[in-house]
């Protein structure tokens, strides 16, 4: 048996646990050893010590964005934990320093309560601001790069604590450097520079209409986060512990950018936003629905299923296991391909899985 971890400040040691425990898909199997590390200083000892020992890492904040096999994880998990909100008003500008373990709604509220409505389109979505540049996180027209200025981080290979810049975070559609090198670095704290303004910008036009207001006029802060939230409700997309549909990690698929030429042999129907790129980003959840595959439906015998509120989640039934989920993505993936040509393109993190 390798060592127990030992001597780590400001955490707590759960031991033994499971992945189904501790992520919103509730699959997953057993972990070894499960710390929660509460301050920036538990965070580096536990990845340090983890390191020094070669045992195997792997760093979580909320679970909700992670895929994890059934398979026991004879490892350490490392929670990163750290909590705490400043604000610093900046002629017309408000910059907020959170640190990972904030809940990414937390940071929203306090955002508004600060003066700034620039958050608002990325209400009620799940998990910790720690998460949020690593998938760029994004909604109803807005991202998390659109106000990030930097990202303090652990470099587990350099061995230090690092100052990221925007620019060096290489930002796109949901993707970073850290969805592409991610076992290197461990985000410790995020810091937005928000403009001063209690309306923003309505770009999106199903928040358009349920604001009320059209596509570029700006709305009441507090109204659009009002909206977003009922609107993710409707579509399951809102943690609710009696709620079978809001198991799921949220979107399953991003959705896919692909060339001018293979959009224009898609139905026209299907909605499409040109990119800065010159691509054509598509609806995956459009392009699913499409291909034959109806909210609620469930392979034989599995209980994951296509939520019952939308087609772009896929949720957990009340038993089901990592291979259920994986066996109906893969299913999924391949109606897409088969009818429209176009491969789909997971978003959550996979841990010991693979489509």
């Amino acid at each position: 048996m390798p060592p127990r971890l030992s001597n780590v400040t400001s955490s707590v040691d759960l031991g033994p646990g499971s992945f189904a425990e501790h992520t919103s898909l509730r699959v997953g199997g057993a972990v070894g050893t499960w710390i929660v590390a509460r301050t920036e200083a538990a965070c580096i000892e536990a990845i340090v010590e983890c390191d020094d020992l070669g045992r195997p890492a792997l760093v979580l904040g909320g679970g909700s964005n992670v895929v994890c096999s059934d398979a026991a994880f004879d490892g350490t998990v490392v929670q990163v934990a750290p909590t705490g909100i400043t604000t610093v008003d900046q002629e017309g500008r408000v910059r907020i320093v959170a640190a990972a373990g904030e809940e990414w709604d937390e940071l929203v509220l306090r955002s508004l309560a600060a003066g700034s409505a620039a958050l608002a389109p990325l209400s009620g979505i799940p998990g910790l601001v720690g998460a949020s540049p690593i998938q760029n996180v994004g909604a109803y027209g807005a991202e998390v790069s659109d106000y990030l200025v930097s990202v303090r981080v652990w470099d587990r290979t350099g061995r230090s604590v690092q100052e990221l810049s925007a620019q060096e975070c290489g930002f796109g559609y949901r993707t970073s450097r850290f969805k592409h090198e991610p076992d290197r670095f461990v985000v410790l704290e995020v810091v937005f520079d928000l403009p001063v303004d209690e309306s923003v910008c309505v770009t999106y036009p199903q928040l358009a209409g349920a604001v009320g207001v059209e596509v570029g006029v700006s709305a009441d802060g507090v109204q659009v986060r009002e909206a977003v939230l009922e609107l993710r409700r409707s579509k399951g997309m809102v943690l609710d512990e009696h709620d079978p549909d809001t198991w799921s990690v949220g979107s399953f698929f991003v959705n896919p950018i692909v060339s001018d030429a293979v959009a224009r042999t898609l139905p026209d129907e299907c909605p499409r936003f040109p990119t800065p790129s010159g691509e054509v980003k598509v609806s995956a959840a459009w392009l699913i629905a499409a291909s034959g595959i109806d909210r609620g439906f469930q392979l034989p015998e599995s209980s994951a299923r296509v939520s019952t509120k939308h087609t772009l989640a896929i949720s957990n039934a009340g038993s089901a296991t990592c291979e259920d989920v994986i066996e109906l993505a893969r299913w999924m993936r391949s109606r897409v391909v088969d009818t429209f040509g176009v491969e789909l393109v997971t978003e959550p993190r996979l841990v010991g899985c693979s489509l």
